[in-house]
């Protein structure tokens, strides 16, 4: 099988878990959780990094601490992993659903300040939906597919209507807009090292911030809000969310091998972009002319998407659809969706994401587009 997006283990993950074993810091305590904090914050441009267990849980506990509580709204794309969508939840706060750019597939900033400009109102530096007077607290974007937005529009209009930005890098290790690095634009930025991302600690994710404060809450709370170093003294209600020292050796041996990643996603894309191009009825996502984006995971658009899903599957060329718009699941149907022509389900319907592992071979990518051409 060539995988979609497998891990690729060829640095010192052996080394670094060995030691770990060796010496038995395997929990959540030990040095390599700091180093892959302090590392992943360093790449990303910020001054602090919380390791925690997951990307999901990461978007959890960033959610809590830009305020968004219990019945507030949190403006998020309709494209996105479920993930992003359940953190909301998690705080017991309600998505509003923005459809997506039919260019670069991220949210559409045209529908999004027509929504804040028609349909809320201000108060006291508050947000409010005018419709049930709720506040609406947060915005999430998500840079889908390591792509990235206007993320300089996306944020003059959160300031103009009292909005907190935490942004879901979880897809964009790598991907910058305009030199900024995806993750550093909003108060906090999540990443997610999941087995399929461009690096992985098996699970596993970080919250960025340059607000040392919020980094010490988000430590805090992810590690069961114990406020005694002897005394099992809990100030407040905690979460097991830490990332243990075991992952983050992973995390850092596949840190010291970033660069290199990143830079065959580049020759993946490119190779993909100049052979599929060229066939009729295949087209890509946009990229606008500030972004450098990490190409985390390779996605065509195609009126043959059912036909390319089912040749490259049999031939064992791992492939999958796109994620299925939130606002098509069932629990969150109800949710407030602006959208005027619902490109997300235009897009879920023609797309699919194909091999890019970064240690695919060249021979196996020649394999993937002949298989693709032959229905052409």
């Amino acid at each position: 099988m060539i995988l979609l997006s497998g891990p690729n283990i060829s640095g010192n993950e052996w080394k670094y878990v060995k030691d770990c074993l060796d010496t038995a810091w395997v929990s959540s305590v030990g040095s390599y959780v700091n180093q892959f904090e302090e590392m992943v914050a360093d790449f990303a441009g910020a001054k602090y990094g919380v390791a925690t267990s997951s990307g999901t849980t990461a978007l959890h506990i960033a959610l809590m601490l830009a305020g968004v509580e219990r019945d507030d709204y949190v403006i998020a794309p309709n494209v996105t992993f479920v993930a992003s969508i359940n953190a909301i939840a998690y705080t017991a706060a309600q998505p509003i659903l923005v459809d997506v750019d039919p260019g670069n597939w991220q949210m559409d900033l045209d529908l999004l300040q027509d929504f804040l400009e028609t349909k809320t109102k201000m108060k006291s530096g508050t947000c409010y939906l005018k419709a049930d007077q709720r506040r609406i607290r947060a915005i999430l974007p998500v840079h889908v597919l390591g792509n990235i937005g206007d993320m300089p529009r996306l944020m003059e209009l959160a300031e103009r209507f009292g909005l907190e930005v935490v942004e879901d890098a979880t897809e964009s290790l790598g991907s910058y807009y305009d030199g900024k690095h995806a993750g550093s634009f909003g108060k906090m930025g999540c990443f997610s090292f999941n087995g399929n991302k461009i690096i992985t600690c098996g699970g596993g994710g970080v919250i960025v911030t340059d607000n040392e404060a919020l980094a010490a809450k988000a430590r805090h709370l992810t590690t069961q809000a114990k406020a005694d170093s002897f005394e099992y003294y809990h100030d407040e209600i905690g979460y097991n969310y830490r990332l243990v020292n075991v992952s983050a050796a992973i995390g850092v041996a596949q840190m010291e091998q970033l660069p290199g990643f990143i830079e065959r996603k580049k020759e993946i894309a490119a190779f993909y972009r100049e052979n599929l191009g060229k066939l009729p009825g295949i087209s890509f996502q946009e990229v606008l002319p500030e972004v450098d984006p990490n190409w985390w995971l390779f996605t065509i658009r195609t009126d043959k998407q059912q036909e390319i899903l089912k040749v490259l599957n049999e031939n064992k060329m791992q492939s999958r659809p796109f994620w299925i718009p939130m606002n098509q699941l069932p629990m969150f149907r109800d949710a407030i969706y602006v959208q005027e022509k619902d490109q997300s389900n235009a897009i879920y319907k023609s797309c699919l994401s194909i091999p890019c592992s970064t240690n695919i071979t060249d021979e196996q990518l020649n394999q993937i587009v002949g298989k693709i051409s032959e229905l052409y």
